[in-house]
């Protein structure tokens, strides 16, 4: 019997030919990793395969962007052009979520991640994302909030506008149309 967070051979299989075809695709992301070397980690390891495929289903497009020699780690980021669709008009997190009077989204960037196994990326990672390509030119991400900057109210976010990356504030309880997030995930 399947545990809730384990894909079925079939979905297995579609995600790992997705993640290779998308891998091969952009090589001058992960310049000298192998895919044979990222697979075995990834058959090896099914709840991270699971994240991965709800990366994948929101419209994340993940991709492999480094490789922690310490840990022996690859990390992966989402890579889709703009901001996952299927995480879009959420608040930052629970307590804005809770603090919105009208209008409440259905869900809030912190506990979906949570939810997907996954975690927000920092600016600083947002940044290192910024470098591989053009991304959220014509969306944006909320990004993980320094404590001090969330317990005022206030939550961050960036995109890239006028070929500059820009991070933003906002409080957390708002939300809006073209607004997600991008995730990271350790496999």
């Amino acid at each position: 019997m399947r545990t809730k967070k384990e894909l079925s051979p079939e979905q297995r299989e579609v995600l790992l030919k997705t993640l290779k075809d998308r891998f091969e695709k952009n090589m001058s992301r992960h310049i000298g990793l192998e895919w044979a070397t990222l697979q075995v980690k990834l058959e090896a390891n099914t709840e991270k395969l699971w994240s991965l495929n709800e990366m994948e289903q929101t419209g994340g497009e993940p991709d492999v962007v480094g490789y922690d020699r310490k840990t022996g780690e690859f990390l992966f980021y989402d890579c889709s052009a703009e901001s996952p669709t299927g995480r879009r008009n959420v608040c930052y997190d629970r307590e804005g979520l809770e603090t919105r009077k009208v209008a409440k989204p259905e869900h809030n960037a912190l506990d979906m991640a949570a939810a997907m196994g996954i975690e927000l990326l920092t600016e600083e990672q947002y940044r290192e994302l910024q470098k591989l390509g053009n991304f959220d030119t014509k969306t944006s991400s909320w990004v993980k909030t320094p404590a001090d900057i969330r317990k005022l109210g206030g939550a961050l976010f960036a995109d890239r506008r006028y070929d500059h990356v820009f991070v933003y504030h906002n409080s957390a309880p708002c939300y809006y149309n073209g607004r997600a997030f991008r995730g990271s995930l350790r496999v």
